[in-house]
């Protein structure tokens, strides 16, 4: 790895905005379905933080001349931190960065986390938003993905959260093993109940290596189908449509004013610095990610190299990357930009490709926007895949 890889791109000087992404590398226990990186031993928590603070100043010449918007902490479960190390790491941006007068700061959190003396001190630091790991409020459900919380801590923290904090977004995931079209539609009017803004919702997949994975292998659990799973997502989106949200993203639904401003960023391509083990980086031009190991992140940090790895991205990298997060979005992909950016002729190949999807009404286009119809939307990463564009000379 080269030590001198980071993320150089000249600052545009256009004032623009810009995410913090802070990756939180701890667990209390590992969920059965989780392939992101992190430890559950929280023996190196403060050296942690404190690398984290270092990194932090080690990129802050990455974002002259533009603005952070948003400070997302990320896991892994950032709720582990004491609010005083939170804090500090907010501090330490501050710092180093031009911040917004009112930026949208979340804090990632389990419901094992927030009792009421937490949830106070978060209402007295800077997070301005949470983001909840429910995921079922089923007791079958948390005991198959070895979650750490219960049912009822589920439904007790959104009670107490939703007292203190209007920007509350909490995650659900269908598909899962025997869960019934009836027990998920519970999960869904249970969320309502609290005045939840917003729900982000995933469909539970199998990622090598993890502990679903060899239970699946093994037979002692049999995945839902792909149509039970399009099922679990058509009954989603069509009940929070007519609760008033809006799918802005295929798993994220927010209503009016409540969109994540962190991650509509990253589907519209806007830069970000990445920070912690793990933690992956774009500044418009190049893709970086640190290394997922956390002594030696710690270890790298101590000398002042950010141990990145970086990718400088072609133009067929981006026109691929635009359609991918484009048509997973209601802001779909504009035919006008890919002439501009990419030229005429990805133009004429993403029409060219669009055309059996346009006829199947699963893509239409909208003006100069090609989206994704209702009917196409579950099937967004699919269609996209088949608009990519290995070369073009």
């Amino acid at each position: 790895m080269d030590p001198n890889n980071v993320l150089r791109t000249p600052p545009s000087g256009a004032g623009g905005q810009v995410g913090i992404y802070i990756h939180i590398p701890f667990c209390k226990q590992a969920c059965h379905y989780c392939d992101f990186h992190f430890s559950t031993t929280m023996g190196k928590k403060e050296e942690m933080v404190k690398a984290l603070c270092k990194e932090l100043e080690l990129r802050k010449a990455e974002f002259l001349g533009e603005q952070v918007a948003t400070i997302y902490f990320g896991g892994g479960t950032p709720s582990v931190l004491e609010t005083e190390e939170i804090e500090q790491l907010i501090t330490v941006v501050r710092e180093y960065y031009d911040v917004v007068d009112n930026p949208e700061i979340t804090l990632e959190a389990n419901p094992d986390d927030l009792s009421e003396e937490k949830i106070l001190q978060l209402v007295a630091s800077p997070i301005n938003r949470l983001s909840i790991g429910i995921q079922s409020f089923f007791e079958e459900d948390l005991k198959l993905m070895n979650r750490a919380h219960n049912a009822l801590e589920a439904e007790k923290c959104l009670q107490l959260a939703s007292e203190h904090f209007d920007n509350i977004s909490i995650d659900l995931i269908y598909g899962m093993p025997n869960m019934t079209l009836d027990r998920w539609k519970q999960n869904i009017d249970k969320a309502l109940g609290f005045g939840i803004p917003h729900i982000s919702s995933y469909a539970l997949t199998v990622e090598p290596k993890t502990a679903l994975a060899k239970f699946v292998e093994d037979g002692l659990i049999t995945p839902a189908t792909d149509e039970e799973t399009q099922e679990h997502f058509n009954v989603l989106n069509e009940t929070l449509l007519s609760e008033g949200f809006d799918c802005y993203e295929i798993s994220n639904f927010g209503k009016p004013g409540y969109y994540s401003q962190n991650n509509s960023a990253y589907w519209q391509q806007k830069k970000y610095i990445g920070v912690g083990p793990s933690a992956h980086s774009f500044d418009g031009v190049q893709r970086g990610w640190n290394i997922n190991n956390n002594p030696k992140y710690i270890k790298s940090i101590a000398q002042n190299i950010v141990p990145m790895e970086v990718e400088v991205l072609s133009s067929t990298d981006k026109y691929n990357e635009y359609v991918m997060t484009g048509l997973r979005t209601i802001w779909g992909v504009s035919l006008s930009r890919i002439s501009t950016e990419f030229g005429p002729k990805y133009k004429e190949y993403v029409l060219l490709q669009a055309d059996k999807f346009i006829e199947e009404h699963l893509l239409f286009v909208d003006g100069d926007i090609l989206k994704t119809t209702k009917k196409g939307m579950f099937l967004a990463d699919g269609i996209a895949a088949d608009l990519f564009m290995v070369n073009l000379k």
